[in-house]
């Protein structure tokens, strides 16, 4: 019994563990996103004031 415990317990870490890795992974593209919108901005004003 404390093993199955245990084990539902360490299951449930880990579940964690990929949660958060996957919400560090969309954190981490929504920045990208946000860097490529700059960039696109950044080219279109210098496309424009050119």
């Amino acid at each position: 019994m404390l093993l199955l415990l245990l084990l539902l317990l360490l299951l449930l870490l880990l579940l964690l563990l990929l949660l958060q890795l996957l919400l560090l992974l969309l954190l981490i593209l929504l920045l990208l996103l946000l860097l490529l919108l700059l960039l696109l901005l950044l080219l279109l004003d210098a496309a424009i004031f050119t």
